[in-house]
């Protein structure tokens, strides 16, 4: 059974920094890419920064430059480390793991990252 294990929200004070973690066990096949996703009450999920099996990151425009992805040696583990973080940033945040055979990721439960003013 697939579990995906995230940690590392928390609040933190605008300007300041968070690292969320994810680690995913029960995977057995290759791995596509992981990512976090993060949906604001009232809003709709949305992809804040991913990485493929190759290293290439993506990452949303509003994150670029504050917001950094890794998965470091392939150990079913990602990361997202947060700077500068604003209000706006507020969110749950989701670990998702997409696979050679789910194309539409596995989910974690989520962890909320509130930034205050």
């Amino acid at each position: 059974q697939v579990q995906l294990v995230e940690s590392g929200g928390g609040l933190v004070q605008a300007g300041g920094s968070l690292r969320l973690s994810c680690k995913a066990s029960g995977i057995i096949v290759s791995i596509n890419a992981m990512g976090w996703y993060r949906q604001a009450p009232g809003k709709q999920r949305d992809l804040v920064a991913a990485i493929t099996s190759d290293g290439t990151a993506h990452y949303a425009d509003s994150v670029k430059g504050r917001f950094t992805i890794s998965s470091p040696n392939a150990k079913n583990t990602v990361y997202l480390q947060m700077n500068s973080l604003k209000p706006e940033d507020t969110a749950v945040y989701y670990c998702n793991v997409v696979t050679s055979r789910n194309k539409v990721g596995y989910w974690g439960q989520g962890t909320q990252v509130t930034v205050s003013s």
